[in-house]
């Protein structure tokens, strides 16, 4: 069983494809220099697009492909689907559901990270939740300033108005409470990336009346899709006894 994607859910999974007597192999982009264990074997790395998939998927005689990548990998879920429907490969896609706004949510849902730059007013406090690749644009807006969350590093300056802070999930609701006080957020802008370890900034910035930027998820390719590790597991059982 191919594995695509470093999330928790790929971790979930691979720890019960191991205990059901499958043997998983997860592939990670290799963008975080120290990606958590996982049952199974493990590479690091780009295939090549949609061909170089389809000939590692071959070469390594794999039965199924899951692809539990972030809600945002637009691009590998593009070609996991073109090298399955090459092959005639069950693929299933592992996805957390989204983030929905609650009763006292403070919400402005937009499309991209351009809509969520212009959505920001001059003066706010932000923190800023959307990863390191796309931080770029918010953190030479010199008229807004705030806390830029993110495993890894940035590879530029920084101005004094920003600040890196280097954090992995999950987070708790005190934590972020205290962490939006001590930092004065009027603003958080965030992916809808779904899922538990990061709900906690939500809660706290419903609980502090704080506006969210909420960036929707982009649109992937039509797959099977699950919500969890255990309907993924048993959508794998009968694929492969089929």
């Amino acid at each position: 069983m191919l594995i695509l994607g470093g999330t928790a859910e790929a971790r979930a999974l691979a720890g019960l494809l191991s205990e059901a007597g499958f043997d998983p192999v997860t592939s990670l982009a290799g963008v975080t220099q120290s990606p958590g264990e996982r049952a199974g074997s493990m590479r690091s790395g780009g295939f090549g697009g949609a061909e170089g998939l389809s000939h590692y998927l071959v070469a390594e005689r794999f039965d199924a492909m899951v692809d539990a990548t972030h809600p945002f990998a637009t691009l590998i879920s593009n070609y996991a689907k073109e090298a399955a429907e090459r092959l005639s490969l069950p693929l299933l896609r592992l996805e957390r559901p989204a983030w929905v706004p609650e009763w006292g949510d403070q919400w402005v849902e937009v499309a991209n990270d351009f809509a969520a730059l212009s959505a920001i007013p001059p003066g706010a406090r932000v923190l800023l939740t959307i990863g390191r690749k796309e931080v770029l644009p918010y953190l030479v807006r010199l008229d807004i300033a705030g806390i830029a969350r993110m495993i890894e590093p940035v590879d530029m300056e920084v101005t004094g108005n920003w600040r890196i802070l280097l954090a992995r999930p999950p987070f708790g609701v005190e934590e972020e409470l205290r962490l939006l006080s001590d930092n004065s957020i009027s603003h958080l802008v965030t992916k809808n990336s779904g899922g538990e370890e990061t709900y906690a900034k939500l809660v706290a910035a419903r609980m502090r009346g704080i506006a969210v930027i909420m960036i929707r998820r982009p649109r992937k390719p039509k797959v099977p899709t699950v919500a969890d590790a255990l309907s993924a597991l048993a959508f794998l059982d009968q694929s492969v006894s089929a």
